[in-house]
């Protein structure tokens, strides 16, 4: 194939994090697929994820607490876990860990 390019997906991860990382990796009409990097960060306090698109996404490093409107439990997230979060589906990270990167691929699409 001409112009492959092999990238990793644990690569070019700086050693601290004053934000949080996002990186889009792949976009096209209607999807986006992104490479997050948490190190003990959480969505602002009070606010709340609101995504005109579905969402899907894996933890593969790391560990997370998620919380979603209107439900009292909170949903922890380990390497391997998944989640679709449906358009709309108003969601926050409660925690992400502190001694170690949270690494998360996130695929966006409309339906």
């Amino acid at each position: 194939m001409k112009g492959a390019k092999i990238d990793n997906i644990f690569s070019r991860i700086p050693d601290s994090l004053k934000e949080e990382l996002l990186e889009i990796l792949l976009k096209t009409k209607g999807f986006r697929m992104e490479r997050i990097v948490s190190e003990g960060h959480a969505t602002t306090p009070g606010a709340w994820y609101d995504q005109e698109t579905s969402e899907w996404v894996i933890l593969l490093q790391g560990s997370a607490g998620l919380l979603f409107e209107g439900e009292p439990d909170l949903h922890s997230m380990n390497p391997g876990d998944y989640l679709l979060i449906p358009a709309h589906k108003k969601h926050r990270v409660e925690w992400t860990a502190k001694d170690q990167k949270t690494i998360w691929l996130a695929f966006h699409y409309t339906s």
